[in-house]
């Protein structure tokens, strides 16, 4: 199928409208540029009781502009892909180069590790899906969930997306680079309960291609089955105790450590894992991959945002850090080189440990397992951790009620290092992408 029959622009046109700005951004004083032009498409339908709530439409392209004079940088962007608007925008990038300080490290990625030869990951998978089956799909996966129980008194909408998109990366090196990728989802969130005691829980799939999503009944069954479960919430006593995260609030674990071993956090030395290469960071059962190259997969890219390659990589072993994730900036600024992450990790794995969730849970004991998170009191220069939370007290390997309204705290160095089980129930629904997480110790403030 070609692009053109999913997008306006063929993407060999892309690369030649990339070629043309690169060609202004030089004649117009640069030593050096990079850009990035893209465009998008979407529709998402949102069902509200049996009813549509909300049809959106989305179609957006735009060029971001990156010039170099010298070591002095300018941006800027524009949505409008007209020629006079181009150059428009690379005048602009210029000029505020011209005003900007020296930089030594600023600049493109080192030519020799460009990918010169990407390979194609199968990352467009579109989905011709009318508006009116789209409704179907989500009041389907809705009435799945009202479905569960009598006591689901309410829905917040069972919503059905799917995004289309493509891009071109150039950079005056020679390198172009692009492709096309899909998204697609379905998600459902409903109230189950009435009065004083409602409690509301949701469920979502994600995937490059229609056929790898959870079908809707039974993201939706999820959803109402996760909300019923809720009522007759408790409050805790405050106490120390192992603590469960599910799968779905254990891969933000996983976000905290890439952003505390990120260059930027590095180089800026706003990070509790300063220095900690080669050094034990986590208990020696855990094992963390980035894996860029996974067919389909999530967050997978054969190059970065800058056109370095990317690989495979082991980021832990046996608890052991082994690899930081640099862009070519923070890579200068720490005397390295780019690891092929600017724009961030890409398929980031934890490794399970063999255990099942009902497994972990009888490891558990008696304790605490979490499902939901809420706020944000992260603080990466210390690692000191800080969150709201529900969830279920656990007692025996066996759930007795579930809990909210309790703080769960501690420090990350602490927990990374308390990792005492990876499961098996690994969740593929972003960048991050782990089991359930039990730790060994950590504080639940309540009552």
């Amino acid at each position: 199928m070609k692009t053109s029959d999913r997008f306006s622009y063929e993407l060999d046109q892309l690369k030649s409208l990339a070629h043309d700005v690169l060609g202004m951004a030089a004649r117009l004083g640069a030593t050096s540029a990079e850009l990035d032009v893209s465009e998008s498409r979407g529709q998402t339908v949102t069902v509200r009781r049996g009813e549509v709530e909300t049809i959106e439409y989305n179609r957006d392209k735009g060029l971001s502009v990156t010039v170099y004079v010298g070591h002095r940088r300018g941006h800027a962007s524009s949505a409008d892909l007209s020629p006079k608007a181009l150059e428009d925008t690379v005048r602009a990038a210029v000029s505020i180069a011209s005003h900007t300080a020296e930089d030594d490290c600023a600049g493109l990625a080192d030519e020799d590790l460009l990918a010169r030869d990407p390979e194609d990951l199968e990352l467009h998978h579109p989905w011709d899906l009318p508006v009116e089956r789209a409704i179907e799909i989500a009041r389907e996966c809705e009435a799945a969930a009202l479905a569960v129980d009598p006591r689901i008194s309410n829905s917040e909408g069972g919503s059905v997306a799917t995004h289309a998109s493509q891009f071109v990366y150039a950079n005056s090196l020679g390198f172009v680079g692009g492709f096309p990728a899909s998204r697609h989802s379905i998600s459902c969130s409903v109230v189950a309960g009435k009065g004083d005691d409602m409690q509301r829980d949701d469920w979502y799939s994600v995937s490059r291609a229609p056929d790898g999503l959870e079908s809707a009944v039974e993201v939706g069954r999820r959803a109402g089955m996760r909300s019923v479960a809720r009522l007759g919430s408790r409050k805790l006593a405050t106490r120390h105790c192992p603590v469960l995260f599910e799968a779905p609030v254990a891969a933000s674990l996983l976000g905290h450590f890439a952003a505390a071993v990120s260059g930027g956090s590095l180089y800026r030395k706003s990070t509790f894992l300063l220095d900690a290469m080669g050094k034990a960071v986590f208990s020696p059962i855990v094992q963390i991959r980035d894996l860029a190259h996974v067919p389909g997969g999530i967050a997978s890219s054969a190059f970065d945002d800058e056109g370095v390659a990317t690989h495979d990589r082991d980021i832990v072993q046996n608890g052991v850090l082994q690899g930081y994730f640099l862009g070519s900036y923070s890579a200068r600024k720490l005397g390295m080189r780019s690891t092929g992450n600017a724009g961030g990790t890409h398929n980031l794995v934890l490794a399970p440990t063999g255990e099942s969730f009902d497994a972990l849970l009888a490891r558990l004991g008696t304790g605490l397992l979490v499902t939901e998170m809420l706020g944000h009191g992260i603080n990466l220069v210390t690692g000191d951790y800080s969150r709201g939370a529900a969830g279920f007290w656990v007692e025996n390997g066996e759930i007795a009620y579930p809990v909210h309204e309790i703080t769960v705290a501690g420090n990350l160095s602490a927990m990374f290092r308390g990792i005492v089980a990876a499961g098996t129930d690994v969740l593929v629904r972003g960048a991050r992408q782990c089991g359930s997480l039990l730790i060994d110790d950590m504080t639940v403030a309540g009552d």
